[in-house]
C-alpha cells in the first residue's frame, strides 16, 4: 500500500525541494520578524487577557450600547419634565388684502378721525415677534412612568450585555492563547516524529549496505520519513494561523513575534490563577449557577409588561398645562423697544381618544403578544442554562479524566518506541513494527497536548459560565452532542494538525 502511494505521488526529489523551500521561507519570515527593531514578545495568559480588555471591539460595541441605553433613559424621563421653547420671527408683507382699507380721508364717508389703525396687525409692512412657550404634562394615563421603567430595564440589560461581552472576550482570548500554545506542541511533535523516522532511515541504510535488509525495507523507511514532511509544514502553517488569530484578538501587529508561556506540559496542571476563585465557587454550586442571561430574560419580561401599560395609557385622557408669552411690534422701519406689545395666555388642555379605527386595540394586542413571547423566551433560557451547566460540567470531567489517563499512556508509548527502535537497530523487528510504535507515540503525544489544552479551556469556561451569553454556549453544547466525542470544542482559530495528520504520515496501516 505504501509503495502504491509512493508511485501515485510526485517524486521524492520534487517533494524534497518543495519541503526545503517551504521551510526556508518560514525561517526567513521568522528571521525578519525577530529583527532588532521588532524583538519577540513573551506573553502569559494573564498578560494576554489584560491586553484583550483594552482592545476588544466586542466590548467597545457593548459599551456603546450602555451609552445608548443611558441616553434612552434620559429621553424617556424628559417627557414628564417641563418644556420651555423660545422663538423669534420677522415677517415682511409685500402685498396684503388690507392695503388701502384704512387709508380713507376722515372727511369722506367711512373715514374716522378718532381711530388710529397704524398699530393694528392688519396689513402691516413689518412684523416682529418674540415669544416663549411653556408646557407641562400633568397626566398621561401612566404612559410616561411606564416608558421610564422600560428605559431603566433596558439600561440594566445593556450593563449585563457589557459584562457578557467581557466574559466572552476573555474566553475567546483564552481559547486562542491555548490554541496557539497547542500548535507549538504539535510542531515539536511533528519535528520529533520526523527526526525519529530519519534516524530509522539511516539505520535501514546501514543495514541495507551490510546486506541484512532488502531494498523493499529501505523503500518503506524512506517513504515513512518523506511522508512526514507535509505534516511538519502543515503543523508550522497551523501555528502561524493560530498566532495570527491571537494577535488579531489582542490588537497586536501581525508581524510581532510572540513567545507564549502556557505551562501545558507540567506534571500537575493547576487551573489558571486568574480563575481559581471563580472555578472554586462554580464547583461548590453543584445544582445551579447564577446566569446573567436569565436576569436579562427576566428584565425583558418586565419591559414587555410595561409595554402593555403604555398601550393601555392611550385609552386614557391626557392633560396638558400650557402658557405662551410673546411681544410683537409693527414698526415702519426699525422696532422701538417702547412700542412692543405683549401677549400672554395660559390654558389647560385635555385630549381623549374617541375613535381611531382600532389602532389602540391593535397596539394592546401587540404588547400582550410581546409579553407571551418574552415569557416563553425566559423559560427557554432557563432550560438552556440548565443544559449548558450540565454539559459544561460533563465536558470538564471528561477533559480532566482524559488528561490524567494520557500521562501514563504517553510514558508507555515512549518506552514501547524505544524498545521497538532498539529491536529494529539490532535486526530483531521489522519496519512495520517500528512504524506502528512511532504512530502510537505520536498519537499519545498529540492526545496529551490536546487534553492539556481542553482541560484549561473547560476550566475557564466553567469559571466564566455565570457571565457567558447563552447563545454561544448552547451552540457549543449542540456541537458536542452531534460530534459524539469529548474532544470536540468551539474553536476561535483553525484547528491545528492533530493525531489524524500525524497518523497518516507515520506509515501506519
Amino acid at each position: 500500500m505504501l509503495f502504491d502511494e509512493l508511485v501515485s505521488t510526485p517524486s521524492r526529489a520534487v517533494r524534497q525541494v518543495l519541503f526545503t523551500a517551504t521551510v526556508l521561507g518560514l525561517c526567513a519570515v521568522s528571521v525578519r520578524g525577530q529583527s532588532p527593531q521588532n524583538p519577540p514578545r513573551t506573553l502569559t495568559l494573564d498578560e494576554a487577557l489584560t491586553l484583550a480588555e483594552k482592545s476588544s471591539e466586542r466590548v467597545a460595541i457593548a459599551a456603546a450600547g450602555v451609552s445608548r441605553a443611558d441616553a434612552g433613559r434620559a429621553l424617556a424621563r424628559s417627557d414628564g419634565l417641563p418644556q420651555l421653547n423660545g422663538g423669534a420671527s420677522y415677517d415682511r408683507t409685500l402685498r396684503s388684502e388690507f392695503q388701502g382699507l384704512f387709508d380713507a380721508d376722515p372727511g369722506e364717508p367711512g373715514g374716522g378721525e378718532d381711530i388710529d389703525f397704524s398699530n393694528l396687525p392688519f396689513g402691516q409692512a413689518n412684523v416682529y415677534r418674540v415669544g416663549l412657550s411653556f408646557s407641562q404634562l400633568l397626566y398621561a394615563g401612566g404612559r410616561v412612568r411606564a416608558q421610564g421603567r422600560q428605559a431603566t430595564l433596558r439600561h440594566d440589560n445593556a450593563l449585563l450585555d457589557l459584562a457578557s461581552a467581557n466574559a466572552q472576550n476573555i474566553l475567546d482570548v483564552a481559547e486562542a492563547f491555548y490554541d496557539a500554545a497547542l500548535t507549538d506542541w504539535l510542531v515539536s511533535i511533528a519535528r520529533e516524529t520526523y527526526a525519529q523516522a530519519d534516524r530509522s532511515l539511516k539505520v535501514t541504510e546501514e543495514q541495507r549496505g551490510a546486506g541484512r535488509l532488502s531494498e523493499f525495507e529501505l523503500l518503506r523507511a524512506r517513504v515513512a520519513r518523506d511522508s512526514l514532511q507535509p505534516s511538519v509544514v502543515r503543523a508550522q502553517s497551523n501555528r502561524e494561523v493560530a498566532y495570527l488569530r491571537l494577535k488579531q484578538l489582542l490588537d497586536l501587529p501581525l508581524t510581532q513575534p510572540l513567545t507564549l508561556t502556557a505551562d501545558l506540559d507540567l506534571p500537575v496542571l493547576s487551573p489558571p490563577p486568574r480563575f481559581a476563585a471563580q472555578l472554586a465557587e462554580a464547583d461548590s454550586q453543584a445544582q445551579q449557577v447564577f446566569r446573567l442571561a436569565l436576569t436579562q430574560a427576566a428584565n425583558e419580561v418586565k419591559v414587555a409588561d410595561q409595554g402593555v401599560a403604555v398601550a393601555r395609557a392611550e385609552r386614557r385622557p391626557a392633560i396638558l398645562f400650557r402658557s405662551d408669552f410673546g411681544v410683537v411690534d409693527y414698526p415702519e422701519t426699525v422696532p422701538d423697544f417702547n412700542d412692543w406689545r405683549q401677549n400672554w395666555t395660559v390654558g389647560l388642555g385635555i385630549t381623549l381618544p374617541i375613535f381611531n379605527g382600532g389602532r389602540i386595540r391593535a397596539n394592546e394586542r401587540i404588547a400582550r403578544a410581546g409579553v407571551d413571547e418574552t415569557k416563553a423566551t425566559l423559560r427557554l433560557a432557563e432550560e438552556l442554562a440548565a443544559l449548558d451547566l450540565a454539559s459544561t460540567r460533563s465536558d470538564l470531567a471528561a477533559a480532566r479524566s482524559e488528561w490524567e489517563s494520557s500521562g501514563s499512556t504517553i510514558e508507555q508509548a515512549q518506552r514501547a518506541y524505544e524498545i521497538a527502535e532498539l529491536r529494529y537497530r539490532e535486526g530483531l523487528s521489522t519496519q512495520l513494527e517500528l512504524s506502528d510504535a512511532r504512530l502510537q507515540l505520536a498519537q499519545s503525544q498529540v492526545t496529551r497536548a490536546e487534553a492539556a489544552r481542553n482541560l484549561q479551556v473547560r476550566r475557564i469556561r466553567l469559571a466564566l459560565l455565570p457571565d457567558l451569553p447563552l447563545a454561544a454556549v448552547s451552540a457549543a453544547a449542540a456541537q458536542n452532542v452531534t460530534s459524539g466525542t469529548s474532544q470536540t470544542r468551539t474553536r476561535t482559530a483553525p484547528a491545528p494538525a492533530g493525531a489524524a495528520g500525524l497518523a497518516g504520515a507515520t506509515g501506519g496501516r
